[in-house]
Parts: C-alpha cells; structure tokens; sequence
C-alpha cells in the first residue's frame, strides 16, 4: 500500500471515530434531557453533586434490574 493510501485511510478512521464520539455524546445529552424532564427537575438549580447522586441512583437502579432478570 502507498503512503497516501494509507493516510486516506487513517483520515476515514479518524472520521468514523468522530462520528461514533459525536452519537454517544448525542444520547448521553438526550439520556440526560429525558431524565431531567421526566423527574421535573430544574437546570437552573442541579449542582454537580446532586447530577452526581441522580446518576448513581439511576445506575444503582438499572444494575439491580438486570440482576433481576
């Protein structure tokens, strides 16, 4: 293989790694849009410690019903 084939396909990797980057930031923020709406929170008054505790419930939650099936 030549150089420039190889830096084509190392640039079409580096694409398709973005893309994946770009779709799970995509569903963590809509992960997180729908937990917010669905619990009635507010934005304006979630501190970093409270984000922190809601994550580790819902994790705590969703570990214990995969345990369970």
């Amino acid at each position: 293989m030549s150089q420039s084939n190889l830096e084509k396909q190392e640039a079409k990797l580096k694409q398709i790694n973005q893309k994946i980057k770009d779709e799970k930031n995509k569903i963590e923020q809509n992960l997180g849009k729908q937990i917010i709406r669905s619990a009635n929170l507010d934005y304006g008054t979630l501190t970093t410690p409270q984000i922190k505790m809601i994550a580790k419930k819902i994790a705590a939650f969703l570990n214990q019903d995969k345990n369970n099936q």
